[in-house]
């Protein structure tokens, strides 16, 4: 069996040498990482790029790919992709590029939507590497405070409040301080998260070598020989938590980012992986998060490609031998058709299959089965408040505040998922407290004396579902004094940790489901996407959930290949495009890596003997 695993890595070395000695230039490079420049405040310019309006006209002449959403996912495939010497269109439906990324101004208050921060974005981390790249270097980061989350259980008298550190070491001590009867059990979790945070890539690999031979390694037991990652991943963070101790706010510590899954549905390796994602610090993007795409946007258009938005794609087409070779873009009356040999999807995997595939394709057995892996997620509820005062008018913060009414996630959220349309508003059982302006520097700068606030929650789509069919800000008043209902309930609960927001506020705005579905096209109202339940993460299911489709030349991308949020999306477009080129760019990520970190080791050691001389 060890014969195997050797002859698998020299199969996987063999292949990286030659492409590196006989194929094309790498996509990335130290020398393509320029200085950042200064900040674009002419929101004129800004909008050239990210509100690029389609036209026949703007579509680029013999493309390589054509990229479906221009979230995160598939902005990174195409940047990706287009460093490699491939024409990339991004085509997107809302009126401006970016997703989840994406901001939106109103009465001079700007919101981020899916972006609160960032982890692993230290020197030379991975993560930093990637973003340096796909970007060319031009997107800067704030790192927040050391307290970057605060976690508050139970109300009033019985109200406990928690400070989440990052640091190294500084994480694991802070919690043992915490909870010194729980020393333990804090360690094991440490352990934990960093078998996950070493291992993870195991998974990632899954995803790139041939299935049949993912799956081979898999039933053999061979993974298993390998790492603890390929058991730990199937393995449901309840049961994990119950193990580890009995305290019950250490539980929600461990598992406290909500995704819509209780604890008991969701994978420990995931929970762990979250948590230690922030281990080397929270950073925020400088300027706001439409930077990303900004600057995104700006490499795929360096290499010939382009992205559009107000293009909405109504149709993959797929030729008779069931390769899909274009896709269609509503325009007005008209259908507008763009050929490409390689479509890239990042609008979801329920989108992608039951929306844009046509029919007799859909209906397909292999179609149907990839999309028996997955299950619809868990629906947001975003709340979005301005303030006529400064940060440090409101004594509000750049840290996040995750708010809890119980230690005992699985019947909290069992209870809440369960409650009548009529009964869940006033119920709210959890949500997450972020002021962006607090935590950009720039913020003051580009609207002065205004502060901003988003909250975030889970709800059912079913509570919404009876006006899907009705036209955005056009709902009737029922629906608005629906929504209300959970908005008020979230700002109250707000203005008891900050009572100050309330004087002040003079702009609000709630988006449901049928919001988030209009927008940003998100299945049944979905931001993380399909659901993050813990058969989607045994190691079997990660080896089949492959970026490669039932259709020919059909790739996915984002939040569906790996997990949720902004990083896990980012690595389902360095998946995708790894994919569609055949060649693991993850390679190049660590060689990159690699260089930067003997370049400052050479400036470290070339300093030292400066300063002894």
């Amino acid at each position: 069996m060890w014969l195997l695993i050797f002859l698998v890595c020299v199969l996987i070395w063999a292949g990286g040498t030659y492409w590196y000695l006989f194929s094309k230039p790498s996509p990335f490079t130290v020398e393509s990482v320029r200085p950042p420049g200064p900040l674009e405040l002419d929101q004129r310019k800004r909008n050239k790029v990210l509100k690029q309006g389609f036209t026949k006209e703007k579509i680029p002449k013999n493309l390589d790919a054509i990229v479906i959403g221009s979230g995160i996912g598939g902005m990174t495939a195409a940047a990706t992709m287009a460093k490699a010497g491939k024409r990339v269109l991004v085509l997107e439906q809302h009126d401006v590029a970016g997703g989840c990324c994406h901001t939106f101004t109103e009465k001079g208050f700007e919101f981020d939507v899916g972006l609160h921060y960032f982890g692993q974005l230290h020197e030379n981390g991975l993560l930093k590497v990637a973003m340096d790249q796909i970007t060319e270097g031009q997107l800067e980061f704030v790192e927040l405070p050391q307290h970057f989350d605060s976690i508050v259980i139970g109300d009033r008298e019985k109200r406990r409040d928690y400070a989440i550190l990052s640091g190294k070491t500084e994480m694991e001590q802070n919690l043992k301080k915490i909870f010194p009867d729980d020393v333990k059990a804090v360690e094991e979790f440490c352990k934990i998260m960093k078998v996950t945070a070493r291992k993870i890539h195991y998974l990632a690999i899954l995803k790139l070598i041939p299935q049949w031979l993912a799956l081979f390694l898999l039933k053999s037991g061979i993974a298993d020989l390998c790492s603890s990652i390929f058991r730990l991943s199937g393995f449901n963070a309840t049961e994990m938590n119950n193990r580890l101790t009995s305290n019950k706010d250490l539980h929600v510590i461990f598992s406290y980012f909500f995704y819509g899954v209780p604890p008991k549905d969701s994978s420990c390796m995931i929970n762990a992986l979250m948590l230690h994602h922030f281990k080397r610090g929270a950073y925020y993007p400088k300027g706001g998060a439409s930077e990303i795409p900004f600057h995104i946007t700006k490499v795929i258009q360096k290499y010939g490609g382009s992205v559009l938005v107000r293009a909405p794609v109504s149709r993959i087409l797929v030729d008779k031998k069931g390769a899909a070779y274009g896709v269609t873009v509503k325009k007005g009356d008209e259908h507008v058709e763009i050929r490409a040999p390689v479509i890239i999807s990042n609008c979801g995997i329920f989108n992608t299959f039951q929306k844009l595939l046509p029919p007799e394709i859909q209906v397909k057995p292999d179609v149907l089965s990839r999309l028996d892996m997955m299950r619809p997620g868990k629906a947001s509820f975003l709340l979005f408040s301005g303030f006529d005062a400064t940060q440090e008018e409101l004594d509000i913060v750049p840290t996040s505040i995750w708010l809890f009414k119980s230690n005992d996630m699985d019947a909290m959220m069992d209870e809440f998922f369960g409650m009548s349309k009529d009964e869940a508003p006033e119920n709210i059982p959890m949500m997450l407290i972020t002021f962006p302006s607090a935590k950009d520097p720039t913020s003051q700068i580009r609207h002065p004396g205004k502060s901003c606030m988003t909250i975030l929650t889970m709800v059912n789509y079913e509570w919404f579902e009876e006006w899907k069919d009705t036209r955005v800000r056009k709902r009737g008043d029922d629906y608005f004094n629906y929504k209300m209902r959970f908005a008020n309930y979230l700002f109250e609960w707000a203005c008891k940790h900050f009572p100050k927001l309330r004087d002040k506020l003079v702009f609000q705005e709630a988006a449901t489901p049928l919001t988030t579905m209009h927008y940003l096209s998100c299945n049944r109202g979905a931001i993380y996407s399909a659901d993050h339940n813990l058969d989607r993460f045994y190691a079997e299911a990660m080896a089949r959930n492959r970026c490669d489709t039932p259709v020919k030349n059909l790739y996915l991308s984002g939040q569906d290949i790996f997990s949720c949020g902004i990083a896990g999306a980012l690595h389902g477009g360095l998946l995708c495009a790894s994919t569609v080129l055949n060649y693991p760019v993850y390679i190049d990520l660590l060689l990159v890596k690699k260089k930067l970190k003997w370049k400052k080791a050479k400036e470290a050691a070339k300093l030292a003997k400066q300063k002894q001389q």
